[in-house]
């Protein structure tokens, strides 16, 4: 068991230490980071289950390394959810500033205001919170007696797991929990990293944009101007 544990943990750090060196390159050349990024998870995730399968390294360490392997997933799918989300953020800020700032321009220079107020959705909104409460205590009710069950059966499952505990076992455990967690943390930073520079890069096309509408604006003639 002990030269199993070891490959395994080989294995693991070996395929850590080439992500990490790809991360790094793909972001010095300035590649489509988030896609390299979760082919590479990808790529872990299958060389883990694989190698712990292929070596038949107790359940208590199958289970842990596919629900870390999960979380791994997760976290990068939710790290690419936050990309296109702060993506489109932008672009739509970059749209409604732009289209304020020239209604702004127009008016204080053709000396009139225009545009019609919003009315709220008061009305839609107090029907919607209702939904959402009813859904929200059919939700506990359904979670209450989930977990119930998931109690139940987790008591069964952990008298017959704790007789079979191993310190080979845990050190893997240990180990394999490591290396994740450190997989994780360099993923999301990198790739958070790229896109606040992509954000930043965005936001001064933005500024130089917004200036040259407004000298633009203030240069043309008063044709512009409703009469």
């Amino acid at each position: 068991m002990t030269v199993v544990v070891v490959i395994v943990v080989v294995v693991v750090v070996v395929v850590v230490v080439v992500v990490i060196a790809i991360v790094i390159v793909v972001v010095l050349v300035e590649e489509v980071v988030v896609v390299v990024v979760v082919a590479v998870v990808v790529v872990i995730v299958i060389v883990v289950i694989v190698v712990v399968l292929v070596l038949k390294v107790v359940v208590e360490v199958v289970v842990t390394v596919i629900v870390l392997v999960v979380i791994v997933v997760v976290v990068v799918v939710v790290v690419v959810v936050v990309v296109v989300v702060v993506v489109v953020v932008v672009v739509v800020v970059v749209v409604v500033l732009v289209i304020v700032l020239v209604e702004v321009v127009v008016v204080v220079r053709c000396g009139g205001i225009g545009g019609d107020g919003l009315e709220g959705r008061k009305h839609d909104e107090d029907d919607d919170d209702d939904d959402d409460d009813d859904d929200d205590d059919d939700d506990d009710d359904d979670d209450i007696d989930d977990s119930d069950d998931d109690d139940n059966d987790d008591d069964a499952d952990n008298d017959d797991d704790d007789d079979d505990d191993d310190d080979d076992d845990n050190d893997a455990v240990v180990v394999v929990v490591v290396v994740v967690v450190v997989v994780v943390v360099v993923v999301v930073v990198v790739v958070v990293e790229v896109v606040v520079v992509k954000v930043v890069e965005v936001l001064v096309v933005l500024v130089v944009a917004i200036v040259v509408v407004i000298v633009v604006i203030f240069s043309s003639s008063d044709s512009g101007c409703s009469k």
